[in-house]
């Protein structure tokens, strides 16, 4: 056997973890591939005769391809903006089959990627390698160019983040399904009061679509209004998840007039996420 080929069979063994750890940086299993092919190319390049902790120099190869490959894509991102797709948004199964809490946990994790996107690539890269594959803030210090403290403030950013924003407690509780059904025929009853009581005092809705801006309506009492205004006792509301979280897609006589995405903290909405119909033509939604 060569050196190359005892090489590779080594490279072979941790394959694997190297993936998972470029598919988490990355969101993309595509990518991923192409990050592990590239950490192959430079290892073998490089050869390891002087290197004693195989494993570790793999993680680090792995890391800063995958740093380069987020930092080529944050400095695409503003330009890329206009061409977004929008959220991920997937059809709901109530029957509680196992196929249906399959998807569940597929959306949980799609929701749990798009979270760690909004991330900068150095918070990604610190709160994925310590949090996830407990790298040592030293070595991930030496990949960012950063001390240890910054980079422990790296972390602990990336971590806050990811706790306020990522929705796998929300996708998960059938709690934040009965918050949104109480919503829904609160406003269809015309009940102002049971609407308020649904609504987070400080509840934020976000209008996507509306001349190509975001409207933003603050308070309770106004987003409980605004649904009033807008409830059509004709529409067809039909249980979606969006970005992992609980959501509707709204039609009426058979076109899809809206899509509303609901963040449920407790027993209130806290956060509701609407796109009209002129911003779904960009929004691939489920059949009807």
């Amino acid at each position: 056997m060569t050196d190359e080929e005892a090489l590779a069979m080594r490279f072979e063994e941790h394959r694997p973890r190297l993936t998972r750890l470029a598919h988490r940086m990355l969101g993309s299993a595509a990518e991923a591939e192409d990050a592990v092919q590239e950490t192959w190319l430079r290892v073998a390049a490089a050869g390891d005769d002087d290197v004693a902790n195989f494993a570790g120099w793999l993680t680090t190869i792995t890391s800063r391809v995958c740093l380069n490959m987020l930092r080529a894509r944050a400095t695409r991102a503003e330009a890329e903006l206009d061409e977004s797709p929008g959220p991920l948004v997937e059809a709901v199964d109530s029957s509680g089959d196992p196929a249906a809490t399959a998807q569940l946990s597929d959306a949980v994790e799609t929701a749990l990627l798009l979270v760690l996107d909004r991330l900068s690539p150095a918070e990604r890269v610190a709160f994925v390698l310590h949090d996830t594959f407990d790298v040592p803030f030293e070595q991930i210090g030496e990949l960012l160019e950063r001390s240890p403290e910054s980079v422990r403030q790296l972390a602990s950013r990336g971590r806050r983040r990811v706790r306020q924003e990522a929705p796998a407690r929300n996708a998960r509780d059938a709690g934040g399904r009965r918050i949104v059904d109480a919503f829904f025929a609160a406003a269809r009853d015309g009940d102002f009061d049971r609407l308020v009581a649904v609504l987070a005092p400080d509840v934020l809705l976000r209008t996507d679509g509306v001349a190509s801006a975001t409207v933003i309506v603050r308070g309770a009492a106004s987003v409980a209004g605004r649904a009033l205004m807008f409830a059509n006792p004709r529409a067809e509301v039909r249980p979606v998840l969006v970005d992992g979280l609980p959501g509707v897609l709204v039609r009426v006589g058979g076109r899809a007039q809206s899509l509303i995405a609901f963040r449920v903290e407790g027993d209130t909405i806290a956060a509701i996420d609407t796109y009209v119909a002129s911003r779904l033509e960009r929004i691939a939604l489920p059949p009807a």
